[in-house]
């Protein structure tokens, strides 16, 4: 079965950036929608970022517009996020979701701290 491992987490400096990655390993048949989700300590997970196949279309959650980009690259079954002007805020667990062999299926999480 496939599976999704997320990379490149780790504590950055208000205004800082960080760059997610996802890439997916495995059987692939078939690959689709991918998206971003986050959790903080306390609170239920929410949408951060998704990227559609195969028009490539994005959609952002509002408190992330202007600054975040997801992208992806479909010949290696990969998705990024690109994280700039990173506030306190964004802290949280970020984990990966998406669609592959007609499942979803959901990386392990890496964590993103946010602090002086």
């Amino acid at each position: 079965q496939v599976q999704l491992v997320e990379s490149g987490g780790g504590s950055v400096q208000p205004g800082g950036s960080l760059r997610l990655s996802c890439a997916a390993s495995g059987d692939i048949l078939s690959f689709g929608a991918m998206g971003w989700f986050r959790q903080a300590p306390g609170k239920q997970r929410e949408l951060v970022a998704t990227i559609s196949t195969p028009n490539n279309m994005t959609i952002y959650a509002d408190f992330v517009k202007g600054r975040f980009f997801i992208s992806r690259d479909n010949a290696k079954n990969t998705v990024y996020l690109q994280m700039n002007s990173m506030k306190p805020e964004d802290t949280a667990i970020y984990y990966c979701k998406a669609v592959s062999n007609g499942r979803e299926l959901w990386g392990q999480g890496t964590l993103v701290t946010v602090s002086s």
